[in-house]
């Protein structure tokens, strides 16, 4: 059995022992290990599993968005050739996905129909293109209601939700009175589209039972919470399910919780006694999994004469389905990022009919920073201050809501450093008067700023004379878990990293903290950092010294100057599990990443096209684990904002809710033609207070704030304020100055 060395963080991790590691490996812009067998294919995803009698199933879904189910006529669909049945359970399909974090199963039920798409049966065949066929033959039987499909004139019947990890509602001294005693003022309105996470592998499932229980091999972030929604959802206990997802083709959110196609394969294959897949297809996922709500966010900011914020106000009205609390946190940097006294944060609900809203990438902050960004760079330009300057002009001591200091905050660094290698100083600063022939040019910047987080996670870790070991059901996204785990255990175990073996997304392995909210790389490291300092503490007890008297590397251990070989120290091995909770610190200290956009555009005088033409980023994120996946990371963040500035919008029928544009074609996201090189830079930062790595997430940085730099070079190109996302050309064409 193996032995736990846990950790809860109630006070500061001063000295970490990657700080004094000698093999070398941490911090370094290694290639990711798991990257040759997702080239060659040998990486196997949820879908592609190899399963005896495997039969495939394709969801059936609602064609309204509001009813109630009365029957489901599969006559047609059974007699087909290759079909096994027709399976449908009103009571036991999830009418829609779950959030992330949860540990119940997601609203049960679907005889009401709440959305157009809600899965409703799965036609299950020996064939995928068999079910997918009948399942066109399936005629579905509903008393249709009246639906609530109405979002801008319904704005009035906005509810408050229940508050979540965040408060829904939260003031602080009278933003009211600010705003009518201020020098200068803002009072402005953006609003954003509904958004889908679009990642490129879709939501899949293979269900399997045994006489232990049931087996699903799912494209799922969070493996441990999801096992328990589904063993809810299905009535079992948590040792009777087996979650499997040890490659995920992307996520954003989308695959947090569970989908209906997981249950809809689990209830099938106990029916049928033989495994089950289904796989959602692309018009399927951008219905019936999640979608990042739409908003409308009145930002108020109130200031004196020199720039000096005296208040600010960010009220949001977010949508989603009735009975649910989820609301997208648009207010969250807000609460936190510039100095004012008189602050209002709100958040509203508008029950609408449409497929459920939920977390994708940077939830809030995408989306807020954008108003909020925008809405400093008007104030900046009614005061006639730059940009840059009034934003370090606000920069707070402490938490201005909380009233608490920050962890390591690096804010003004970060705009200085971006600034002085953008060359922002010698930008023009007049809008609509820097030219390239029929292009007008601007450019624009905008703070980031993501909260950190540290969620409960463990991790076991085998050293043998051979390599290292490491389990741990944290999945890997494509944001590099693999290689940064192994350089952990690399470092703190003198071991190269070719021979360290990680093994990710299996719920038969210790609980991680699952791929979310920038915390993976924090929490899930943070546990094998103390499994690792558990393992060398046994090290150093076997030859006689202290811990901090021991050197290892290249599988030896270096002690009173004496080189012994892994060979003759470990004997069948040195197990040790790590375990590493949230604690005071998180109370204590406000704990954020923190960055600078920096963005050049080009916008055609005469068709409104914008193109982006250079982009500089800087961020200060701790330590940086791994500096190459860490600027995949951010350069993924920076073209997400991209695409939110530019081209994403989720366009819903009025008549119904329907989601309109539902594939790759016509939800446009950002391609290799519309995104510039983009530089990434990092400040050396180390954060005591976040975790024993002094490392902080990084992953939903770099899309936090980024649209706003585009839309605010576009000003400075222009002098068209686009408040209403995406910055389409048919919202310049109107007000482009002449040539």
């Amino acid at each position: 059995m193996a032995e736990t060395n846990s950790l809860t963080m109630d006070k500061p991790v001063e000295a970490s022992l990657l700080d004094s590691g000698a093999q070398g490996v941490i911090g370094k812009p290694l290639a990711r290990i798991d990257g040759p067998r997702k080239v060659s294919g040998s990486a196997t995803y949820a879908a592609e599993y190899p399963t005896e009698k495997l039969a495939y199933g394709y969801l059936v879904r609602a064609p309204v968005g509001s009813g109630t189910l009365t029957g489901i006529d599969a006559a047609a669909a059974k007699a087909m050739p290759g079909v096994i049945d027709v399976i449908h359970d009103f009571e036991g399909f999830i009418r829609n996905a779950q959030q992330g974090g949860e540990t119940d199963a997601p609203t049960m039920g679907v005889r009401a129909i709440a959305y157009v798409g809600e899965p409703v049966a799965i036609v299950v065949a020996e064939s995928y293109e068999a079910a997918r066929d009948a399942a066109g033959q399936v005629r579905v039987a509903i008393d249709e209601g009246v639906g609530d499909y109405g979002f801008d004139e319904r704005l009035g019947e906005a509810e408050k939700p229940a508050d979540a990890m965040i408060p829904a509602h939260d003031a602080k001294g009278d933003l009211d009175r600010a705003m009518a005693e201020a020098e200068v003022t803002i009072d402005a309105t953006y609003t954003t589209p509904s958004q889908n996470s679009a990642a490129m592998e879709p939501h899949a499932s293979i269900a399997s039972w045994t006489a232990d229980g049931l087996v699903l091999w799912g494209a799922y972030q969070m493996p441990s919470s999801d096992k328990l929604q589904l063993a809810d959802a299905l009535g079992l206990e948590p040792d009777q399910v087996r979650i499997v997802a040890p490659y995920i083709g992307g996520g954003f959110g989308s695959k947090l919780g569970i989908a209906p196609e997981s249950v809809a394969a689990a209830i099938a294959s106990k029916k049928l006694g033989r495994p089950v897949k289904a796989v959602m297809t692309r018009p399927q996922v951008f219905e019936a999994t999640v979608r990042r709500s739409n908003t409308r966010q009145r930002v108020r900011l109130a200031a004196g004469r020199d720039g000096t914020l005296t208040g600010i106000g960010h009220e949001t009205i977010v949508s989603n389905l009735e009975g649910e609390d989820f609301f997208e946190p648009a207010g969250l940097a807000t609460h936190f990022l510039y100095a004012g006294a008189n602050r209002t944060i709100t958040h509203d609900i508008v029950r609408v009919n449409r497929v459920l809203s939920g977390s994708m990438r940077a939830p809030g902050e995408a989306v807020g920073m954008l108003a909020l960004e925008n809405a400093m760079d008007e104030l900046a330009e009614k005061l006639e201050i730059d940009p840059v300057e009034l934003r370090k002009r606000n920069e707070p001591d402490k938490d201005p809501s909380k009233d608490i200091p920050y962890s390591a905050r690096s804010l003004t660094q970060c705009l200085d450093e971006g600034a002085r290698a953008f060359g922002w100083a010698d930008r023009n600063r007049t809008p609509g008067k820097a030219c390239d022939g029929a292009w007008l040019i601007g450019q624009g910047m905008a703070a980031a700023a993501r909260s950190n987080m540290l969620q409960p996670s463990q991790a076991r870790v085998l050293l043998t004379a051979d390599g290292v070991v490491v389990e741990t059901d944290m999945t890997d996204i494509g944001t590099g878990t693999y290689t940064i785990l192994a350089q952990i255990a690399g470092e703190l175990l003198g071991m190269p990293i070719e021979r360290i073996d990680v093994r990710l997304g299996d719920t038969d392995f210790p609980p991680g903290a699952g791929s979310g909210g920038s915390w993976g790389a924090g929490s899930s490291g943070s546990s094998v950092y103390l499994a690792c300092e558990h393992i060398r503490a046994g090290i150093a007890a076997k030859l006689g010294v202290a811990p901090n008297a021991l050197t290892l590397k290249d599988g030896e251990a270096i002690a009173d100057n004496r080189r012994t070989p892994f060979a003759d120290i470990v004997g069948d091995g040195i197990e040790a599990v790590g375990c590493i909770e949230p604690g005071d610190m998180e109370e204590k200290f406000n704990q954020a990443s923190y960055g600078a956009h920096f963005c050049e555009v080009a916008v055609h005088a005469v068709t409104g096209e914008v193109r982006v033409r250079r982009w500089l980023s800087t961020f200060a994120a701790g330590r940086i684990l791994n500096e190459q996946t860490a600027r995949s990371q951010c350069i993924g963040g920076v073209t997400f904002g991209i695409g939110a500035a530019l081209t994403e919008d989720l366009i819903h029928d009025p008549r119904d809710g329907k989601v309109v544009n539902r594939d790759l074609a016509e939800y446009h996201l950002p391609v290799h033609a519309d995104v510039p090189h983009i530089d990434i830079r990092f400040l050396e930062e180390r954060d005591t207070k976040a975790n024993p790595l002094h490392a902080k997430g990084i992953g939903e940085l770099g899309i936090s704030g980024a649209g706003a730099a585009v839309t605010n070079a576009i000003y400075n190109a222009t002098g068209v304020r686009v408040r209403d996302y995406p910055a389409t050309l048919d919202k310049l064409l109107a007000g482009l100055p002449e040539v």
